[in-house]
């Protein structure tokens, strides 16, 4: 078989179109196992960076892709005209929602209508965006099949979703499993040959649909768990004497049957705030209501108004108003020790206490230089004592591992933590304000 060997040979042309957070790495991996890669993404500023060999992605070794490009084993390109040279091709575009909670599918659709024109025989597309379950056979293989070509006869198609953890070192694209449902069991063995040439477990389920609702399961899992962490954070507040933290880390002293989540400011990433609306949406086409589901989003999203009534008690106690606050806030990334923004819920507790009449805000990240929120740009300050001394209280919506608890404390006037970040920090002068501790409330 023509794909087969190609593969096996490593003659194969591999496409990746999306070239993010999760399309940059895994393009990067295949032209370092000497594949030839053509990245394609709508985006000239990132096709140019990338021709020159130049990173924009955390977890993409800088010396690995150039190299790549400089070896002539990586290109990109903004257009799908070359998409025909290609033998399999993997689509990694953004799933977001409408202002409705509704999926918004048409990049995948923007992405399969234009492989569509240059596909041809002997082709393998692996859809990996996260999207609900029958996307890869309701809405790519129409589109693909309109050309008259016959899905698992003359071309293959498959969904294999992503597990990108951006910023873990430990689990990358090479050693993370991944899971593969081909629309025929032809498409299934094609697919996992394909990932098996650059990651070393490949597991191959009956379906895409099966492989779909998989990758859903997985973020709402956490999206619930989290939820109940986030649940429970607010009842410690309430009852006041226990701190939730302190639960967490007992209950996970328990070798089975548990597993830690924690509480926060709220979810951000492209996944897990998402991914639960996305199956809810689906559901509905079924008279079905996955309300356990909802409920838990609704849980998490409620989180930044939570924060907010933190930060409220916080200035009281310094006896400053919103509207003549200093405002410090610590991380924008919406998690730790990665530059990604996406649903960031630092973003939403900045744009809700400007909308309060809270409106001198600043904030550090040290890996987000520069942001745009509510019509201003804004720059990272630095964190020196004389600037936190400035501001009446610090907000701590990420846990950056550069940040240095102690010294923060020390220069600030209070503190909101959502994160315990100041877990080992004594707070002799009662400047902390933490989420789910059970104090002063």
């Amino acid at each position: 078989m023509e794909l087969e060997t190609k593969l096996l040979n490593k003659t194969a042309k591999i496409g990746v179109i999306g070239l993010g957070y999760v399309g940059l790495p895994l393009a990067v991996e295949f032209a370092d196992k000497g594949f030839f890669v053509l990245g394609i993404d709508k985006s000239q500023k990132k096709v140019d960076k990338i021709n020159k060999g130049e990173n924009y992605i955390d977890d993409v070794e800088d010396a690995k892709l150039e190299k790549a490009v400089k070896a002539g084993k990586f290109q990109a390109s903004a257009t799908f005209e070359r998409s025909g040279e290609l033998d399999a091709i993997y689509i990694c575009v953004p799933t977001p929602f409408t202002e409705n909670k509704e999926p918004d599918v048409s990049f995948i659709e923007d992405a399969t209508n234009g492989i569509a024109p240059y596909l041809r025989k002997e082709q393998l597309i692996i859809l990996k965006s996260t999207t609900w379950p029958g996307t890869t056979e309701e809405i790519c293989q129409p589109i693909l099949e309109a050309g008259g070509l016959k899905v698992g006869k003359d071309f293959y198609l498959a969904f294999s979703p992503e597990r990108i953890d951006p910023g873990n070192k430990k689990f990358t694209t090479a050693n993370t499993p991944v899971v593969v449902g081909g629309v025929t069991a032809k498409c299934t063995e094609m697919a996992c040959l394909t990932n098996k040439q650059i990651i070393n477990t490949v597991v191959p389920v009956s379906s895409p649909k099966v492989a779909e609702m998989e990758k859903l399961l997985e973020n709402i899992f956490r999206s619930v768990n989290i939820a109940l962490a986030n649940e429970l954070a607010r009842l410690c507040d309430r009852m006041g004497g226990i701190d939730i933290w302190e639960v967490v880390e007992a209950a996970s002293t328990k070798p089975f049957g548990y597993m830690p989540f924690y509480p926060g400011p709220g979810i951000g990433g492209h996944c897990i705030l998402i991914d639960p609306y996305y199956l809810s949406w689906k559901a509905r086409a079924y008279d079905f209501h996955t309300n356990f589901i909802e409920l838990a989003a609704e849980t998490n999203e409620d989180m930044p108004f939570y924060v907010l009534g933190l930060v409220r008690r916080a200035l009281g106690q310094v006896g400053v108003s919103f509207n003549k606050a200093k405002i410090l806030m610590l991380g924008v990334a919406f998690k730790r020790d990665v530059d990604d923004m996406r649903e960031s819920p630092a973003l939403k507790v900045m744009t809700f206490l400007h909308q309060r009449g809270a409106t001198d805000i600043s904030y550090n990240d040290p890996h987000i230089p520069e942001l745009k929120i509510n019509n201003q740009t804004l720059k990272s300050i630095e964190l020196t004592a004389e600037n936190i001394k400035k501001f009446d209280v610090v907000v701590i919506t990420t846990d950056h591992s550069k940040y240095d608890a102690e010294f923060i404390v020390k220069h600030a006037k209070s503190v909101v933590d959502t994160r315990n970040l100041t877990k080992k920090v004594k707070d002799t002068d009662q400047k902390i304000t933490k989420l789910g501790s059970g104090n002063r409330f």
